[in-house]
């Protein structure tokens, strides 16, 4: 199954910094040494085992964008799943980056009426500490407005923290068929563990799958027992990859974790050729072994969910 990905915005608003960081792992500190996109460049990102992100990162130069929308308007546009559109939070040409930003929405109405939109409001790090939450609010009032009735979603992002792990999970989320039956069988899991939570990555991006966790559970009471954090599967995603590099370096393979600390137990473990699955247990009494072994029984299961083995 393809899934088509328009990656789109002005020139310079960062489009192919975080492609280059969530599927080459590539850190941010070397994402400044990437050139400009020219015209398109496509990438065939298998996401799980059927499904394959066709993604494409469109340039953003003024030429290039005139050239989608009219010439090559049939072929960018048509059959599109997903449209990420991404602007420079301190863009000094906004009014145009919205008449280009209406006029995709436009081709999205002609060719692909069914696609998602999300709108990537990027480059937050540049935004004072105490004025992103306001600053942010305000960009998704703007870009409400100019999508008109439209349905989208806002988020603030930037390459050096969580939010961009964040917005593109929830983003690969919308583009995963069976993702609310990998959640059930998440549940049934963690009851099985007796885990606080259990949370299914993909492998390579590290991206989060689903959870055991209802999501309008995750902002949590901070005051109950076991609270948790609501950033949790964002800065995991963002620790693990480091972790994962940090391994390259040493020219060692990165196959499993294992925590213990005062206030609960994390194991991190193969679940699918395709996935990983993190499981955290608050139960002092439980050990990891019996955690593993439980990774082991279900392994066929969400092997049958996701139509994959660990064994090629």
């Amino acid at each position: 199954m393809k899934k088509k990905v328009l990656l789109m915005g002005a020139s310079g608003s960062g489009k192919t910094s975080m492609r280059s960081m969530i599927f080459s792992n590539n850190p941010a500190s070397l994402t400044s040494r990437l050139g400009a996109t020219i015209d398109v460049e496509q990438n065939h990102v298998r996401f799980l085992d059927d499904l394959i992100l066709n993604l494409w990162d469109c340039g953003g130069q003024d030429a290039f964008m005139d050239s989608y929308l009219s010439a090559q308007r049939a072929t960018i546009f048509s059959h599109v799943g997903v449209l990420i559109y991404v602007f420079d939070v301190e863009s000094r040409e906004m009014t145009k980056d919205l008449e280009y930003y209406h006029d995709c929405l436009l081709g999205l109405s002609q060719f692909s009426k069914d696609a998602s939109v999300f709108l990537l409001v990027h480059k937050m790090d540049l935004v004072r500490e105490s004025e992103r939450s306001t600053v942010l609010h305000r960009k998704t009032a703007e870009l409400e407005k100019a999508s008109g009735d439209i349905t989208v979603r806002v988020h603030g992002t930037s390459i050096y923290n969580e939010t961009l792990y964040k917005a593109w999970s929830s983003i690969v989320n919308t583009l995963i068929p069976n993702v609310r039956n990998l959640s059930k069988h998440l549940r049934i899991f963690a009851e099985a563990c007796n885990a606080t939570e259990v949370i299914l990555f993909e492998r390579t991006t590290f991206l989060v799958i689903a959870t055991s966790s209802d999501p309008s559970d995750q902002a949590a009471d901070p005051l109950a027992p076991h609270a948790l954090d609501t950033k949790r599967y964002e800065r995991t995603s963002e620790l693990v990859k480091a972790f994962k590099q940090s391994c390259s370096r040493l020219r060692e393979e990165f196959h499993s974790l294992e925590m213990e600390l005062a206030e609960f137990t994390a194991v991190l473990d193969e679940m699918t050729k395709n996935t990983y699955i993190l499981a955290v247990i608050h139960d002092p009494t439980i050990e990891t072994a019996a955690i593993r072994m439980n990774i082991r029984i279900a392994r066929r299961k969400f092997e049958e969910l996701q139509g994959d083995s660990l064994v090629s």
